[in-house]
């Protein structure tokens, strides 16, 4: 008996794993698309439009720049600003000694391929027009408590950055915001690269529409949160956030562009080729542009955080390696091996070069904003 409830039971179970097939959907994306990158505010600084190639769904390949195109911003009052292609190739840039952008002024990117392709294309963007944007009312930061101490470990602290803004005329409806962040650290070994300095840019898309609100009011928008994963807070951290007034279109596109890249998706949620920007094709309507044109007034605020977190990682933990008396021959030093620790009587070294020149990871130049406490 049990020999045939054994037999009908794999029976059944061939007959369901019969029944399923693996679908593997053909995603047809072999098309080049233009993607268009470009910025302007009406701060005396160098803009910039990035162009370059689609990369296919699925594909390994890096970012494919494109060069040699005519890059144009004109405005409502006939006056033409040519850009220039920087060594950065796919990157054409603006002369901040003769253009720099004025709010209530409209503004239109027109780009071509005038002899550099053999099919010639011309794109456009929709005119527009700059918005003033309100000062940031205030930046701020509280520390969050990750974990609570107990007997056995200490608490665990992170930092969290807030972004607080006030129109009171009520024109600024929607706004973005972008930030760069730097910070002081330092190897806590003896060695001559000890303390440097690095800078990174904001990669989240950071947006918030008041129009639904009675008063044009941001209150403690959470700007960055940083936990005790990283040395930002080790010794030193500072933020430069840029706020920008941006159109109701504008903000629908960076609403979309969110949904896809910072939430969860699925195989039929939206996909990034479906967000149409402002750019089109002159000649062909249909051809498809990725990427927005964004015309922005902005305002910047910046912080410094001094205060001393509890908790964090301790990134070279897994620093010391070996140890040699001193002035004994170390193989391979200088190569795999690097000295963190020196005295008359023995030698500490790492195999890992970060713990022992800072550079690795950072600058050795202070930036010129930089003040110490």
């Amino acid at each position: 008996m049990k020999q045939l409830l054994f037999i009908v039971i794999v029976f059944f179970q061939l007959i369901i794993n019969g029944c399923v097939t693996k679908f593997f959907p053909e995603i047809v994306d072999d098309q080049r698309l233009l993607v268009v990158e470009g910025l302007i505010t009406d701060q005396p600084e160098v803009y910039s439009v990035k162009l370059s190639w689609s990369i296919p769904v699925g594909s390994e390949q890096k970012v494919r720049p494109i060069s040699g195109w005519n890059v144009e911003v004109h405005d409502d009052l006939g006056n033409i600003y040519q850009y220039t292609e920087s060594p950065d190739t796919g990157t054409y840039i603006s002369d901040k000694e003769t253009f720099q952008g004025v709010v209530g002024r409209i503004y239109t990117l027109y780009i071509n391929t005038l002899g550099v392709s053999s099919s010639h294309h011309s794109f456009e963007s929709i005119p527009v027009e700059m918005r003033a944007v309100p000062p940031i009312d205030s930046l701020f930061y509280e520390k969050v408590t990750i974990r609570e101490g107990t007997e056995s470990r200490g608490p665990v602290e992170g930092c969290q950055i807030y972004v607080n803004s006030y129109d009171p005329e009520g024109k600024c409806r929607f706004y973005r915001w972008d930030y760069s962040e730097t910070w002081k650290f330092e190897i806590p070994y003896m060695v001559k690269n000890n303390a440097c300095w690095i800078t990174t840019n904001s990669t989240k898309i950071d947006i918030k529409n008041t129009s639904v609100l009675a008063e044009d009011r941001i209150n403690c928008y959470p700007l960055n949160y940083i936990t005790n994963e990283s040395d930002r807070l080790s010794v030193r951290y500072s933020i430069l956030v840029n706020q920008y007034s941006i159109s109701e279109d504008e903000y629908s596109y960076w609403e979309k562009l969110h949904n896809i890249t910072q939430e969860v998706g699925g195989l039929y949620d939206i996909m990034p080729s479906s967000v149409r920007g402002n750019v089109f094709c002159t000649e062909d309507p249909d051809l498809q542009v990725l990427g927005y044109f964004s015309v922005s007034s902005k305002t910047s605020e910046r912080i410094y955080v001094d205060e001393i977190f509890r908790g964090p990682v301790n990134i070279y933990k897994d620093c010391e390696g070996e140890s040699y008396p001193a002035g004994e021959f170390i193989p391979g030093l200088n190569v795999y091996r690097w000295i963190i620790f020196e005295s008359n009587i023995y030698v500490t070294i790492t195999y890992y070069k970060r713990c022992a020149d800072c550079t690795t990871r950072g600058t050795l130049t202070a930036p010129d904003f930089w003040e110490e406490n």
